[in-house]
């Protein structure tokens, strides 16, 4: 059973900046691609940024050039640098791992709430 734990949400004023973490319990990262998601009051969840265990990263394309997602394979962690933060930003932030082998099973952390005050 993988259980993931996120944390580092807070409240910034907007232009500031954040780093989430999230951390793997029970488990290497070696086959799971690891993702932020976030959710908005109202809004459905979407996603913010990926990270492969070969390198690759992919962003949504309302955070490119200010959030970066980086993940240490050998601490089973995956973080979130968010910088030059909007009011839009706000929302709860979901670390997901998918594990690439058959059955790809899914698995979510519990969330950490970023505010981004005007």
């Amino acid at each position: 059973q993988v259980e993931l734990g996120e944390s580092g949400g807070g409240l910034v004023q907007a232009g500031g900046s954040l780093r989430l973490s999230c951390v793997a319990y029970g488990t290497s990262l070696a086959y799971y691609v690891m993702e932020w998601y976030r959710q908005a009051p109202g809004k459905q969840r979407e996603f913010v940024a990926s990270a492969t265990s070969g390198g690759s990263k992919g962003y949504a394309d309302s955070v490119k050039g200010r959030f970066t997602i980086s993940r240490d394979n050998a601490k089973s962690t995956v973080d979130l640098q968010m910088n030059s933060l909007k009011p839009e930003d706000t929302a709860v932030y979901f670390c997901r791992a998918l594990d690439l082998r058959p059955g790809r099973l899914e698995y979510w952390g519990q969330g950490t709430q970023v505010t981004v005050s005007p």
